[in-house]
């Protein structure tokens, strides 16, 4: 009967790849836009490295056919995500990356295999490098951890791909079984932590795919609401001029030279049709071509 950790380290390999393969799309944009936006780079440059090391460690454990290949292939997937970057990056952002990248990935990883190969013997080599390896892989599943506070305070899950969160969440769960099956504790630690941390990023998900952005921001609608009262007030305003010229030119207007009073009246009603009957009178008794009307007439002329 075959060993069942090998179906599981199979199956293991699988969900690997597609975990080193799920930040495709992501990249697929940064190409596409010339922009690496919000995209944080600390994870590809951090997987490299602990892609690195395990291919490492499965070359130097007995029976680490399987840690090979899948480790292999994803520190080629990450050396190309992190030459996208790199390509892509802000001024300020790629010079701080090239210097991390080289000093980590390259020194550091050679200094690791260099001393071990040297001046270790036996299995200290693979406690070393085992030690290492599980710091870094709890390193590469706590690297999204920036993503998530860009979650919570986007309240936005842009920036935080599913597909990668989902996928830890598998892997971190099929190399926990795998570490049982095979007795390996280096494997195991860190892919508890990886299965724990890649179910809150699917809790943090959930919690937030369905919020959208406001459009507006409160200070926008605040300093919106502020010039639509401007432009009602200055409305109001115009209406008030426009009614005291109107006014203006109605206590301004010339005596009729010809015609009887009434018909002086009737004229200065023409022309002034904003002026009221009691501003009316008030203008005709100051240029004497009226007398004053009395309530009788008043009442009459409403009639």
């Amino acid at each position: 009967m075959a060993d069942p950790s090998f179906f599981v380290g199979i199956l293991g390999n699988i969900i690997s790849i597609l975990v080193f393969t799920s930040p495709i799309a992501t990249f697929r944009r940064i190409v596409k836009n010339k922009s690496t936006e919000d995209f944080k780079w600390l994870p590809y440059a951090t997987t490299l490295l602990s892609t690195s090391l395990w291919t490492f460690y499965g070359l130097l454990k007995p029976g680490g056919l399987l840690v090979v290949t899948v480790n292999g292939a994803g520190a080629a997937l990450q050396a190309t995500y992190v030459s996208l970057y790199l390509a892509y990056a802000p001024k300020e952002t790629k010079a701080k990356m090239v210097k991390l990248v080289l000093a980590v990935n390259v020194v550091f990883l050679a200094a690791v295999v260099g001393v071990t190969l040297g001046a270790l013997h036996g299995g200290a080599r693979l406690l070393a490098v085992g030690i290492l390896c599980a710091a870094l892989t709890i390193g590469m599943y706590a690297a999204p951890l920036g993503a998530m506070r860009t979650v919570v305070k986007t309240r936005s899950v842009e920036f935080m791909p599913f597909s990668l969160s989902f996928f830890l969440f598998l892997n971190g769960g099929v190399w926990s079984v795998y570490s049982v099956l095979v007795k390996d504790f280096f494997i195991g630690v860190p892919n508890v932590v990886g299965f724990v941390l890649g179910t809150a990023q699917l809790v943090l998900y959930m919690a937030y795919r369905k919020k959208k952005k406001p459009s507006k921001s409160e200070d926008d609608a605040e300093l919106e609401d502020e010039e639509e009262g401007v432009a009602r007030l200055m409305g109001q305003v115009e209406m008030a001029q426009r009614r005291a010229r109107s006014l203006h030119k109605g206590l301004s207007l010339p005596m009729p030279s010809i015609g009887s009073p009434r018909n002086g009246f009737g004229s200065s009603v023409i022309k002034s049709l904003s002026a009221t009957p009691v501003e009316l009178q008030s203008v005709l008794h100051h240029h004497g071509g009226f007398e004053p009307l009395n309530k009788g007439d008043d009442v009459e002329a409403n009639h």
